[in-house]
């Protein structure tokens, strides 16, 4: 691995609470480090799990979801599904030889824009010390998929 990688997080945001934080973040001019894509969800509960594991099979070395806090859903008790399907998601990558730690729930209010940034931070540089996500990398002109060392490793 080389000095210069810095780890690519794509994040999954509330649109009524967590999006907004980022938003007073971001207004606020609160620093945070680039490397979180943020895409915005009307709800955490609206976020299928099929998009957490396209955005870790497409380069993503970790997902961040945020939403509401329980009991402050916009959409009554979704973010208690987000909630559940993150354990899942987590518990899949487990079985999969993955660190569980690739996906990761944060709950932020609208109010809580000092609170993302500081998560944000906090989980690039645990992201960091990971190290980059290995898959299984694409084929080349229609030659066979090659696996990367680590893969092979968890591969056995």
């Amino acid at each position: 691995m080389s000095d210069s990688w810095e780890p690519i997080i794509v994040g999954f945001t509330c649109n009524w609470c967590s999006y907004r934080a980022a938003d007073m973040a971001g207004t606020a001019r609160l620093k945070y480090p680039p490397n979180v894509r943020l895409i915005r969800l009307m709800c955490s509960g609206r976020l299928d799990p099929t998009f957490v594991l396209k955005a870790l099979s497409s380069g993503a070395d970790a997902v961040l979801i945020t939403g509401c806090h329980p009991g402050e859903c916009h959409y009554i008790e979704q973010n208690y599904k987000a909630l559940r399907r993150t354990l899942l998601l987590r518990r899949t990558l487990e079985g999969l030889g993955y660190e569980k730690e690739r996906v990761r729930l944060v709950w932020a209010s609208a109010a809580e824009g000092v609170k993302l940034a500081r998560e944000i931070t906090e989980y690039v540089e645990e992201v960091r010390a990971l190290g980059p996500l290995y898959t299984l990398k694409q084929p080349v002109n229609g030659e066979s998929p090659a696996i990367t060392p680590a893969a092979e490793e968890v591969a056995g």
